[in-house]
C-alpha cells in the first residue's frame, strides 16, 4: 500500500475541525486525521507493506523547464537555492514535521526523494512491485498507473478513508473511456488546470477520449495528424498542429517517473512502534490522544 501522504493530510486538515487541538492550544487536526486514515486503511485492507511517500520537491525544476506554467499558481515563494515554496494553509504547515516524527516513531517507512514528487516515488514503487498494489490518494493523476494484470489499483477517498473508490481498469473505462496506460494521454491532452497544464485548446475530456479511441494513444494521434486520410476534423487538425511545442514534452510532464533512486529502507507494516519513548513524547506534546492509540492497537492485532 503506497500512500500519497499530501494528498491525505490535507483532505484531514481540511475534513477535521481545526478545534482539535494539542495541548498548547496549536492545531494538530491534519495529524489525528492522517492518523485515524492509516488506522482504517490498515484494519480495511492489511497490507503487508506500507510506505508513506512525500513531496521531497512538490515542484521539480525538471517539469517547470518543460512546462514553465506547471504548478506555478501554487508557489508561494521563489527559492532560487531550492524547492519553491507551496502555498499551504499557516496551521497546515506546522503539522507536517510532526506527521513526520509520528510515522518515523511508528516504523512506517516515510520515502520521499530530492527532486521527485510523491507520485514519482509511487511510480518508482509500483514498477518495482512483484504483488498487487494499492495506492491512495486523491490525486486522478495517479490512475495512469492502474493496471488490472498486475493487480495495481487506486483507492480514491470521497469521504474520508471510510468511503473509497476502488478505481480498476473497467471504472476508468466506465467514466473516462481509457484504461489506466490511456489516461496520462487524456490528462495532457485535456490539461488540467489545478496543475498548471494548458492542455491543447478545444480539446476537452470526452473529444480526447474520442480520439484515442480513434487512434489508440498520443503517437497515433500524432501520426494522424500529418496523415490528410485520418479522421480529424480540420479544427481538431489544426489545434492539434498547433500544440505540437507543447505535446512534444508534456508526456514527460504528465508521466510519473518510475526510476527514481529509491533508498533502501524496510517497507513492512510494522506490528509495534519503532521507538516507543519518541513516540510517547510526541503524544504528550501534541495530545494525540485516541488517534494514535487506535493505530497502535490496530498495528499490533
Amino acid at each position: 500500500m503506497l500512500l500519497d501522504t499530501a494528498s491525505l493530510y490535507f483532505r484531514a486538515y481540511f475534513g477535521v475541525p481545526d478545534s482539535v487541538r494539542a495541548p498548547d492550544g496549536t492545531p494538530v487536526n491534519a495529524v489525528r486525521g492522517l492518523l485515524d486514515f492509516i488506522d482504517r486503511l490498515v484494519k480495511d485492507h492489511r497490507p503487508d507493506h506500507l510506505v508513506a511517500c512525500m513531496d521531497a520537491d512538490w515542484r521539480p525544476q525538471w517539469r517547470v523547464e518543460l512546462i514553465p506554467s506547471y504548478k506555478a499558481h501554487r508557489v508561494a515563494e521563489e527559492r532560487p537555492a531550492g524547492p519553491d515554496e507551496e502555498e499551504v494553509p499557516d496551521t497546515l504547515s506546522p503539522q507536517v514535521p510532526v506527521i513526520e516524527a509520528v510515522l518515523d516513531a511508528l516504523g512506517i517507512a516515510r520515502v520521499g526523494v530530492a527532486g521527485y514528487e510523491a507520485d514519482d516515488v509511487i511510480g518508482t514503487y509500483t514498477a518495482r512491485a512483484t504483488g498487487p498494489v494499492d495506492i491512495v490518494t486523491g490525486d486522478r493523476d495517479l490512475y495512469q498507473l492502474v493496471d488490472d494484470a498486475r493487480g495495481v489499483r487506486v483507492l480514491y477517498p470521497v469521504k474520508g478513508v471510510g468511503t473509497l473508490n476502488l478505481t480498476d481498469e473497467a471504472a476508468l473505462r466506465e467514466k473516462y473511456g481509457v484504461d489506466g496506460r490511456g489516461y496520462a494521454d487524456l490528462a495532457l491532452l485535456r490539461g488540467d488546470p489545478s496543475d498548471g497544464l494548458p492542455g491543447v485548446a478545444g480539446i476537452g475530456e470526452k473529444t480526447a477520449a474520442k480520439l484515442l479511441a480513434e487512434f489508440g494513444d498520443l503517437a497515433g494521434i500524432q501520426a494522424a495528424v500529418d496523415d490528410p486520410k485520418a479522421k480529424l476534423t480540420p479544427s481538431q487538425r489544426k489545434r492539434l498542429t498547433e500544440a505540437q511545442p507543447y505535446l512534444a514534452v508534456a508526456p514527460k510532464v504528465v508521466r510519473v517517473a518510475d526510476d527514481v533512486p529509491l533508498p533502501d529502507v524496510g517497507t513492512a507494516l510494522p506490528h509495534g512502534p519503532r521507538d516507543a519513548a519518541a513516540l510517547d513524547a510526541l503524544a504528550a506534546r501534541w495530545g494525540l490522544g485516541g488517534s494514535l492509540q487506535r493505530l497502535l492497537t490496530t498495528l499490533t492485532a
